[in-house]
């Protein structure tokens, strides 16, 4: 239904600022609601961040509430995760996803069917 590439990942100072993007195919992008995922080195996947269909909503891991934002463009199909104040513990592969469940934000990564290939962020001290 939706194919997503994230870009935008790299490596950083501790500190510093990077901005995630989520590119979306397709024509129903707004019918999606967004989240982005982490995993770290030996570590289980995570939820960093998610919102609604139209945007009005959002909801973060505690991890990154008060630094991470996370947006979308309905009308450019593409979802970003703003990160600041990054320290070394947030070095992870990154990864939007596509949830049709039927709620407004899930954190549930099983509720989400479709997902991009990953975008590495390394955050040096």
């Amino acid at each position: 239904q939706v194919q997503l590439v994230e870009s935008g990942g790299g490596l950083v100072q501790a500190g510093g600022s990077l901005r995630l993007s989520c590119a979306a195919s397709g024509r129903t992008f707004s019918s999606y609601l967004m989240g982005w995922f982490r995993q770290a080195p030996g570590k289980e996947r995570e939820f960093a961040a998610a919102i609604s269909r139209s945007g009005g909503n959002t909801f973060y891991a505690g991890s990154v509430k008060g630094r991470f934002t996370i947006s979308r463009d309905n009308a450019k199909n593409t979802v970003y995760l703003q990160m600041n104040s990054l320290k070394p513990e947030d070095t992870a592969v990154y990864y939007c996803a596509a949830s049709s469940a039927m709620v407004a934000i899930t954190t549930r990564s099983s509720e989400y069917h479709t997902w991009g290939q990953g975008t590495q962020v390394t955050v040096s001290s």
